[in-house]
């Protein structure tokens, strides 16, 4: 027999190229060169003890990556759930160091620790007010949220200092740190928060030059006076937010545009300031946004327009007037999203013009092609948009939407069918269509009576023939003619309740409908 050479020579070898760790070797080291080991793997006992023997040698190690591999360790095992707490004092003594995501690591671990080591926690108070009084910016805003997010109540006399410091600091990101550890200090304790009087600190934050900052103060100061409806508004404090809008990031802009809603203008003028103010947001590509700002106009709109009773001028527009307006400034921006979002968005948008389509009907209606379904719409979509179609007809364009309509009845998503047959009835149940539309929709739902094959479809077309002889007696001979035979095919027990009603209607003019319902 034949036997395979020995391999033995080319196994890896522990502690040799390509090979695993040798036994006992500290963690993160890296099995092959330019190969990183995973954190989150199974602690091997005594691991905790060989990470304490690294973090006392920390100081003297000159490896910066070696260093940040050992933190790394420990903050693995800390999110897995490994309680690494005794090395708190091993980390306290880490924490010197000018090695920005050395610092971000300890701080992540004595923020992890405060609540359950309370008495641990109060050991790193002192490095952390020192810290907050850094010369880099960024180790002050990290220290300053470290030591608010502590959350213990004995913190409170070292956490107002720094707090009032940080929110005159020269950098931004230190002063909208300390605008979010002021709610945290709310949280922790409100009568301290009171007697601080951060309220009125951060009302004179609103005009700090960064706006970011800005953004925070708006959070912050609504999540306060949560109970009192939000942040208290007046003229100056709205118009230096909208005057600023450009500034903010997309997040920051619906911060303000959540706001405009609450406020009311004094009159006509203001609100017709506030709107001019806003125009530019509709030619943004945040959809957010833009939904923010319809949903600002037209609260504006309701607030500043004239009402029946009303003693003013009486070229003042009235409320429908100005929604009409606001409806149709915002149809062009709507309609161009609603064509570039993703399925999510898309969906949300349609549930939003479907509700601007009831407020003001008829301003959609040229653009009615947009609706049509496509092939890769999601099903829900394609739903939403045929439920749409319905509400867009008119005499010019209700051909091609019916037949548009048509051709979705035989759809292999049975709800896409029922739906297509109810939208075509809407149309003649609102004599939308213009005239002859609703006989023409009458003959089509009695062609659909006999696709035996689909037996939803003749079902949901019974149901909507009957709706339809209700709300227009004259379409009786046209419906009258299938009715013997659809009552043998048709299954569902709607459809045949549907067409047993238009057999008690019809009867005069179907000599066998006593038959066939006997």
């Amino acid at each position: 027999a034949t036997f395979p050479p020995n391999r033995t020579s080319n196994m890896p070898v522990p502690g040799g190229p390509g090979g695993a760790p040798p036994p006992g070797a500290p963690p993160g080291a890296s099995s092959s060169a330019g190969h990183d080991e995973s954190y989150f793997t199974e602690s091997r006992k005594g691991e905790v003890n060989e990470l304490r023997m690294l973090l006392r040698t920390f100081a003297t190690e000159r490896d910066k990556q070696r260093k940040r591999d050992i933190m790394k360790k420990v903050i693995a095992y800390m999110t897995l759930g490994i309680d690494v707490s005794r090395l708190f004092t091993e980390m306290m003594l880490a924490i010197e160091t000018r090695d920005l995501v050395i610092k971000k690591m300890v701080y992540l671990f004595l923020c992890n620790y405060a609540e359950t080591h309370p008495d641990l926690a109060q050991m790193c108070t002192n490095t952390l007010v020192k810290d907050c009084g850094n010369e880099d910016p960024m180790v002050r805003g990290l220290a300053l949220r470290s030591l608010c997010s502590l959350r213990l109540p004995q913190m409170i006399e070292y956490t107002s200092e720094p707090l009032r410091r940080s929110l005159q600091d020269g950098h931004a990101y230190v002063r909208k740190t300390g605008v979010m550890g002021i709610l945290k200090m709310y949280h922790l304790n409100k009568e301290e928060f009171d007697k601080a009087s951060f309220n009125d600190i951060l009302y004179d934050m609103l005009r700090d030059p960064d706006s970011s900052v800005v953004t925070n103060c708006i959070l912050v100061l609504n999540e306060i006076m949560a109970d009192s409806g939000g942040m208290a508004l007046n003229r100056a404090v709205m118009l230096h937010l909208l005057n600023r809008i450009h500034e903010f990031s997309e997040f920051g802009i619906l911060s303000v545009l959540d706001l405009v809603p609450r406020y009311i203008p004094a009159n006509d003028d203001e609100g017709f300031q506030i709107m001019n103010l806003l125009d530019p947001v509709l030619r943004t590509a945040n959809a957010g946004a833009v939904v923010a700002t319809i949903r600002a106009f037209l609260s504006i709109a309701d607030a500043v327009g004239k009402r029946p009773g009303d003693d003013r001028d009486e070229d003042s527009p009235t409320v429908d007037d100005l929604k009409h307006q606001v409806v149709v400034r915002i149809k062009a921006p709507s309609v161009t999203l609603l064509a570039s979002g993703s399925s999510e968005l898309t969906y949300v948008l349609l549930k939003y013009v479907d509700q601007l389509i009831d407020l003001c009907p008829g301003i959609f209606d040229d653009e009615y092609r947009v609706f049509y379904v496509r092939y890769h719409d999601q099903t829900h979509i394609k739903h939403s948009k045929v439920r749409i179609l319905a509400k867009l007809a008119n005499p010019d364009n209700a051909p091609d939407i019916v037949s548009e309509l048509g051709e979705l009845v035989a759809n292999v998503d049975e709800m896409m069918g029922r739906i297509a047959v109810q939208s075509m009835a809407s149309i003649a149940m609102h004599d939308s269509g213009g005239q002859g539309a609703v006989e023409s929709i009458a003959r089509r739902l009695v062609e659909m009576l006999d696709l035996h094959g689909i037996p939803h479809i003749s079902s949901e077309a019974a149901t909507a023939l009957a709706s339809l002889v209700r709300r227009h007696p004259s379409i009786v001979s046209v419906v009258s003619a299938p009715l013997p035979r659809a009552l043998k095919y048709i299954s569902e027990p709607a459809g045949k309740a549907s067409v047993i009603f238009l057999l008690g209607e019809c009867g005069e003019s179907i000599m066998e409908a006593p038959y066939v319902l006997e």
